[in-house]
């Protein structure tokens, strides 16, 4: 089984000072495996390192980090074939992250699960995004 790990450059401008918490934390951005590729959990903060107070901000950089992950192997958001998101106060905060995600995510749609959580790994977090891409050649 061949499987490539996905490295983040130290000098992401997407990802900025987040680069240091895939070593931090002993996980990567993503892994290519069998045809697909398995995005780990992606969060709304900005390069600079500040988390966003609105919704729609942190779902476009949620998903503007996925595009990146995704740009870095030649593919974008168009292979998306699974995504499950992560929702603080899923009630109150699902009109805005429908609105970032309609303005990002184009037909074909991939599956996408839902799920309302009490919290998220940092204070102030309100979505965390984890996606799986298929590769072109994939069946």
């Amino acid at each position: 089984m061949t499987i490539h790990t996905v490295e983040i450059p130290e000098d992401s401008e997407v990802f900025g000072k987040s680069v240091s918490a895939f070593a931090n934390f002993g996980y990567s951005a993503a892994v290519r495996s069998h045809g697909h590729l398995f995005i780990a959990g992606t969060i709304g903060r900005r390069a600079d390192g500040t988390i966003p107070d609105d919704i729609e901000e942190q779902t476009e950089l949620a998903i503007g980090r996925i595009a990146e992950i995704l740009r870095l192997e030649g593919l974008d958001l168009s292979a998306l074939v699974d995504v499950t998101s992560y929702h603080v106060d899923i009630h109150q905060h699902l009109p805005g992250f429908s609105k970032a995600k309609a303005r990002l995510i184009n037909p074909p749609f991939p599956a996408w699960s839902l799920i309302g959580v009490s919290g998220l790994a940092t204070p102030g977090l309100l979505v965390e995004i984890r996606a799986t891409a298929a590769y072109p050649d994939a069946s």
